[in-house]
């Protein structure tokens, strides 16, 4: 057995894939990432992502990259670090014209959740949020996140 098989060997892949539609409204998300666990309490990584939204007459598009650290103090508490860098699009048909909003986004996530197996449920901060212009419209956002 060679470094590659230990490396490969300690890899987990894993992400998020998201969709929902309603009247007049769809909603795309994919965000795929990997993992390397460096010991039993220790794994770094990083992964992408996509969100795709049509409201109406407002349309968004938001795609990126994340780097991420997660910490097991116990085998079942998992407390997570997130630097996520998004380029995001909005545009909206109004009746005076169309509105347009191009911009970079940078957030930062501390999190903390329960795990089991190759699961974990929990809720994380961003402590660069900001009202006008992050994804969400608090900075608390609970995640599922599953690793095989």
């Amino acid at each position: 057995m060679g470094q590659t098989d230990s490396f490969w060997s300690k890899v987990r892949y894993g992400g998020g894939l998201g969709l929902g539609f309603g009247n007049d409204s769809f909603n795309l998300q994919l965000a795929p990432s990997a993992i390397y666990e460096v010991n039993p309490y220790f794994a770094t990584g990083v992964g992408l992502q996509l969100n795709y939204a049509q409201i109406g007459d407002f349309q968004f598009l938001g795609y990126g990259g994340t780097v991420l650290g997660l910490f097991n103090p116990i085998p079942n508490i998992q407390l997570s670090t997130e630097l996520e860098q998004w380029r995001i699009n909005r545009e909206e048909s109004l009746d005076g014209g169309n509105r347009e909003d191009n911009y970079w986004l940078t957030s930062l996530f501390f999190g903390i959740g329960y795990r089991t197996n190759n699961v974990t449920i929990g809720i994380r901060y961003d402590v660069l949020f900001d009202e006008n212009r992050s994804l969400t419209i608090d900075p608390w956002v609970p995640f599922v996140r599953v690793y095989f």
